[in-house]
């Protein structure tokens, strides 16, 4: 039993680093992660028993603790810690849509913690069991992905570009009264300080900042962003602007067109962002024909759930036709059941 799960989780890593090696830029890495992470502590709480050893025991179990205390408390605890996100988030960041997506999902959350604690299964015809058995089956499916994705997000960030890079791609997201906020002079900042460090040993990078002009912008983004930066020490001629892009997969695309056009195929790029963002970042960087990997910026903690929430919901969207068949299919065979019950 042993040596059979060692095989297992061996043959599992092994294909988790030939995928994450091959191109980091993919949520199945996420899955095949997890996979791995989960056979190694089935591993760990084998060996340690047949070793006696607790502290090995405590080590693979202390994980499964976790999950049990999510299928119990979780979604309560969760919702709860949603909540008092959101009125944070509100007060600093002001009463948007866009910044109550931690209360909908808390709200959701406590909404599946009550659903556990009444069983509203036992209150409905056992025609209708497949149709509540087949929306159970799609929140699973959706926490699955989640979950591969958030790991795939989390191993993204330990992605360490080598000090070779002819370009450096800034996105742009913004600007307030045609200056430069916080959040993007995060993303700038953060290539400022690639930048030196590249030409403390090398030829320094030329920093690509891309970004149209709004409705209610008076320049465009890319060329405040060039200003923030020269005024940060950054010589002129070491800069280079993408005024046109209105979004990320446009500042991708934009971007290689106009390096295509100074280097043609033979360079080296990264892209800045801030770290939430930089996973959906390098899906529209492999999108756009440009082999670029990303570095991030950090992101105030209060921000970061609410923007996690809108990046994953951004990867749904990307691949919305795949979600449908997965989310139709299921419903599909819960009707069919449904009605074969109904008529039986």
């Amino acid at each position: 039993m042993l040596l059979t799960t060692g095989i297992i989780t061996l043959l599992l890593f092994v294909t988790f680093i030939s995928f994450y090696l091959s191109d980091p830029r993919r949520v199945i890495n996420g899955f095949w992660f997890n996979l791995f992470f989960c056979s190694f502590l089935i591993f760990c709480c084998i060996l340690g028993y047949s070793t006696g050893s607790k502290l090995l025991m405590i080590f693979a179990l202390f994980p499964f603790a976790i999950l049990l205390f999510i299928a119990t408390f979780g979604f309560f605890a969760l919702s709860v810690a949603l909540f008092l996100n959101a009125r944070v988030l509100m007060k600093k960041e002001g009463r948007r849509f866009s910044n109550a997506l931690t209360l909908f999902l808390g709200i959701f959350l406590l909404i599946l913690f009550i659903n556990q604690i009444i069983n509203p299964e036992r209150l409905l015809s056992t025609s209708l069991h497949p149709l509540y058995a087949g929306a159970s089956l799609i929140v699973i499916y959706f926490f699955l992905h989640l979950t591969n994705f958030l790991t795939a997000y989390m191993l993204y960030q330990f992605n360490r570009p080598k000090y070779n890079q002819d370009f450096i791609i800034i996105l742009g997201s913004g600007l307030i009264n045609d200056k430069v906020p916080p959040l993007l002079a995060s993303r700038i900042n953060k290539a400022i300080e690639f930048y030196w460090k590249q030409k403390a040993v090398t030829i320094p990078p030329k920093l690509v900042f891309s970004g149209g002009q709004g409705p209610d912008e008076n320049l465009p983004e890319a060329e405040a962003m060039q200003k923030y930066a020269v005024n940060n020490g950054i010589p002129m001629e070491d800069t280079l602007t993408e005024v046109h892009s209105v979004n990320t997969f446009q500042n991708m695309l934009f971007s290689k067109h106009l390096m295509d056009s100074l280097k043609g195929n033979e360079y080296n790029s990264i892209f800045t962002t801030n770290n939430f963002h930089l996973f959906r970042a390098s899906l529209y960087a492999k999108k756009a024909g440009l082999n670029s990997q990303g570095i991030g910026s950090k992101t105030a903690f209060y921000y970061w759930p609410n923007a996690m929430i809108r990046e994953y919901i951004a990867i749904i969207v990307m691949k919305r036709k795949f979600h449908t068949f997965i989310v139709g299919t299921i419903l599909g065979f819960s009707i069919l059941i449904s009605f074969i019950y109904f008529f039986i």
